[in-house]
């Protein structure tokens, strides 16, 4: 009886084990397929393992997700609330609004998606204006605040005054990075990295069967993004990952550099030393979100707010007295740290 069990219990250990190595064969004989495009004015690229090409659905989900949240579609979403036509917003819309309320009060107001008119006014925005005196900059303060706006019981937009306009840039990629990654998770695929200008989301592994490697870039002066020398690279998955600088999209004036940072609490273009901040988070939403706050509180109170929230990590790079490029790490941060 008791030979009788053993072998039982060995010819079922053996079934388990055979089963395991039918579906790990089949799991590395799946192909991974890759794709790219243009979106929000940006590159995407998208890798993920499965039999099937899905490049026509995630297209189809990009620009469903870009006539709810592009400010330069007169006819999407967000430009409809911000020329106060009485609508109900969709999914997409009211996903970034409630994120974006929570983190605003988390930084106190260093990230904000009511600084619209002011990045108009310096050149960054979806409209184009005079360039501003200290003048503009107060009125347009006026309408600038998260507070000033809410979602009312029936799901419409609030907002204390009509001139109130909404810019979702520093969070909508990396939204659209969580949406196309949810769409791959639908799918049943466990091995997928999405990237949409430099947002990402990363779940199981890669081609090589190892962890994802992202790099992150040198934050040096390049507005044609020609240079691609990279500050370090990390090795994450199961994460979002997102990346904010002034080293890109900036101009000269009478001398001056204006980057495209605005702090909505004074209106102005930030002039920290911190040069990118990179976010690792849950969702790329948040970590997108984070980023820009992190380069609007410049690099003393990045670190204390990166330090005091365990379930973000950071990289700040930043400029010493010296002018070196210098690298400070949150300790969750230093695991995915491998070589450039």
């Amino acid at each position: 009886m008791e030979k009788k069990v053993q072998r039982n219990f060995l010819w079922i250990a053996l079934l388990v084990l055979g089963t395991i190595w039918i579906l790990a064969r089949h799991n590395q004989s799946i192909p991974y397929q890759t794709d790219n495009g243009l979106i929000f004015g940006t590159v995407y690229k998208i890798t993920y393992q499965s039999d099937t090409n899905l490049k026509g659905e995630i297209e189809a989900e990009l620009k469903r997700f870009n006539s709810s949240l592009s400010p330069f579609d007169g006819t999407s979403t967000i430009s409809r609330i911000n020329l106060n036509e009485d609508i109900v917003p969709d999914t997409f819309f009211v996903n970034v609004f409630r994120r974006s309320m929570e983190i605003s009060k988390e930084t106190d107001g260093a990230f904000d998606i009511t600084v619209a008119p002011l990045a108009n006014a310096w050149g960054f925005g979806f409209k184009q204006g005079d360039f501003p005196d200290s003048t503009m900059i107060s009125n347009l303060l006026e309408i600038t605040g998260y507070e000033k706006v809410a979602l009312s019981a029936d799901g419409k937009v609030v907002k204390e005054d009509p001139r109130i306009m909404f810019s979702c840039s520093a969070v909508a990629k990396g939204y659209a990075v969580d949406v196309i990654a949810q769409l791959l998770e639908k799918k049943g695929i466990q091995n997928f990295m999405v990237d949409i200008g430099g947002e990402v989301v990363v779940h199981g592994k890669n081609p090589k069967d190892t962890l994802w490697h992202i790099g992150i870039n040198k934050p040096i002066d390049d507005s044609l993004s020609v240079n691609q020398e990279l500050q370090t690279v990390l090795q994450i998955t199961d994460a979002g990952m997102a990346t904010s600088g002034n080293y890109r999209n900036y101009y000269y004036k009478d001398g001056k550099k204006y980057a495209h940072t605005i702090d909505p609490r004074t209106g102005y273009p930030v002039q920290h030393n911190i040069l990118s901040a990179t976010v690792i988070a849950k969702d790329c939403m948040s970590a997108d979100a984070y980023a820009t706050a992190f380069m609007v509180m410049g690099l003393e109170k990045a670190e204390q707010f990166a330090d005091a929230h365990p379930d973000i990590d950071a990289c700040f790079i930043y400029s010493d007295e010296t002018g070196k490029l210098q690298m400070y790490l949150t300790k969750g941060m230093e695991k995915y740290v491998t070589t450039p």
